[in-house]
């Protein structure tokens, strides 16, 4: 990087805002609450899912807002600006960035993610949203689909996710085509912002099916000395056979395909950065990379011990190979930021004089909502991640959320009486690992003892001369029948300098929750896991944890791996940051 230059400005990076416009025309009645008509998602849909819906509403504004009270004046959005690349929430998308490049003078440059645009002619979306009967109604594009649902669907291209180019002019204004304030503007295939003349070839697996698709990527400079390099890492790549290609199927998806697929299917793209990483150091231009997808593996997870613990996941699917990373040092890449995983995080790899590091930018819509600041012109780039806690929930949201939860048999729902974003996310985060991480990715004995023991509980287990889990609740009742265990609980609890109490009353699920805060929001999380628990957590990883494993024949084997990956991620979120 060059030397420190005071008039290279800040930029903001907003990754996975996942706007869904909540008061737009889907062809849909919706719910009038408030004296506003709205088109929502359900609070069920919202627990288990890895995002909000209805929030990116406000979130995305709210982040803009933020952005622009600090003088920043320009914008990355790093991909999955959209809720599912619907053209009517494209098309909101692209009203509110005018909105605020016309009233606020602030410039934007998008990059597409997996879920903005879709191969070349796109795909059906069907969403199932609130209706004033308290069920949903499917709204879709596809007739297909709308005629094997029971009720009264509606059929709408309102929902239809474009493919490319298409799905790009909405935004082709915002970075993806040449302005004539720009110092300089390019792309992998020349001075051109045609998107005709930006095509490239993809080839299935057998070779025989080939397709030509736009690859959005651009170098712009915004300002004199600033490069920002906007690289398309979406891989829409050919099925075998001869399919329809405005059919989905047609295409392998591009959500966990990133950057290991891209070095396969997009070569060119690397002899493009490799050119633009020289050029940028001849010419003294301070250069930052930006794609949708990692290069890094934000969760450091060397020995693949996620993988270990709970098979082949979608995060594991979408886990940088060392290719990856060897291949862009290559190239002279130095600093790069992503999103897609929704993670705060900063990975480091660096080899004698050579170094890489990925940026992972945290999404508007999931915990730990907030964005990214980088301050280029320092001598070393200045990061500064920035938290959306703060921001008021919508009333309105949340009285349709109670009326949905408010029947006799419903259980109560925590996030519904958090006070701001900051605490619904954090409460949305218990009920996303209850409803779906516990049940999709943890074997059924696992589960069960995550739900229904306690933390002093689970030190006894480990503390025991064997474990057993089958049936928990039996296995537990006789280990506790055991003085002698307790005693040996007490003196390793006073060995550790920790409260004996407080693990009897710590239940295990909230340990397992908080791995998953630490894991996604790495120092952000810090908030929201006290110092006390994380002590207690240290001290369960160095005792019993071993994230080397690589297997597990039985409980103490998924435990040792599962508590050195907990040690890794509280270390993760506890470093000083050079």
């Amino acid at each position: 990087m060059p030397g420190f230059d005071p008039e290279i400005p800040a930029v903001a990076v907003i990754a996975d805002a996942h706007f869904h416009d909540i008061e737009g025309n889907y062809d849909v009645d919706g719910v009038m609450v408030g004296g506003r008509r709205l088109t929502v998602r359900s609070w069920a849909d919202t627990a288990r899912s890895t995002r909000v819906f209805n929030e990116s509403f406000a979130a995305l504004p709210a982040a803009l807002e933020d952005v622009c009270s600090r003088g920043i004046r320009h914008v990355v959005l790093l991909g999955d600006y959209t809720d599912d690349g619907q053209r009517t929430t494209t098309e909101s998308v692209a009203r509110l960035l005018r909105h605020w490049r016309d009233r606020h003078n602030m410039s934007f440059y998008a990059i597409p993610g997996n879920h903005d645009v879709f191969g070349p002619l796109g795909k059906h979306q069907s969403t199932r949203f609130l209706d004033a009967s308290g069920t949903t109604t499917l709204v879709t594009s596809d007739a297909e689909i709308a005629a094997l649902d029971p009720g009264q669907p509606i059929v709408t291209p309102k929902m239809y996710c474009d493919g490319m180019p298409n799905g790009l002019l909405p935004m082709a204004e915002f970075g993806l085509t040449r302005n004539a304030a720009y110092r300089h503007w390019e792309t992998p295939f020349g001075a051109s912002d045609e998107f005709e003349l930006r095509q490239h070839d993809l080839h299935s697996a057998d070779g025989l099916t080939i397709r030509r698709l736009v690859d959005a990527s651009y170098l712009v400079e915004p300002v004199d000395g600033l490069w920002l390099l906007m690289l398309d890492a979406n891989v829409f790549e050919p099925r075998n056979g001869n399919r329809d290609i405005a059919r989905k199927k047609a295409f392998l998806d591009s959500s966990n395909a990133g950057w290991n697929a891209l070095l396969r299917v997009k070569p060119y793209l690397i002899d493009w950065i490799a050119d633009v990483c020289a050029r940028a150091d001849s010419l003294g231009k301070h250069l930052l990379a930006f794609s949708h997808y990692p290069v890094l593996d934000p969760f450091e997870d060397m020995s693949n011990s996620e993988e270990t613990l709970f098979g082949m996941t979608d995060f594991a699917r979408r886990t940088p190979v060392p290719a990856v990373t060897e291949t862009l040092v290559r190239a002279g890449l130095k600093l790069h930021f992503s999103g897609h995983l929704h993670v705060s995080a900063r990975t480091d790899w660096a080899s004698g004089t050579q170094c890489l590091t990925n940026i992972a930018v945290p999404s508007l819509v999931a915990f730990p909502a907030g964005y990214t600041i980088v301050r280029a012109g320092r001598t070393t780039p200045e990061i500064e991640t920035v938290s959306l806690a703060s921001m008021p929930l919508d009333p309105d949201l949340l009285d349709l959320y109670r009326a949905e939860t408010g029947t006799p048999d419903a259980t109560s729902e925590p996030a519904l009486e958090a006070q701001n974003y900051g605490e619904f996310l954090n409460r949305h985060m218990q009920a996303l690992v209850v409803s779906r991480y516990l049940p999709k990715d943890w074997p059924p004995e696992l589960r069960e003892l995550a739900l229904h023991v306690s933390l002093a509980d689970l030190c006894i287990l480990l503390l025991g001369d064997t474990l057993q889990i089958e049936p928990p609740r039996e296995t537990l009742d006789a280990t506790r029948a055991k003085e002698s265990m307790s005693s040996i609980l007490d003196d390793w609890a006073k060995a550790h300098d920790l409260d004996r109490s407080s693990l009897n009353t710590s239940p295990l699920l909230q340990l397992v929750v908080d791995w998953y805060r630490l894991r996604q929001g790495s120092a952000e999380a810090l908030t929201w896991v006290p110092a006390e628990r994380l002590r207690v957590y240290r001290a369960l990883a160095r005792e019993f944890g071993d994230a080397s494993l690589s297997e597990h024949k039985n409980l103490r084997d998924f435990l040792a791996i599962f508590l050195g990956v907990l040690g890794r991620s509280v270390e993760r979120a506890t470093r000083i940051v050079p």
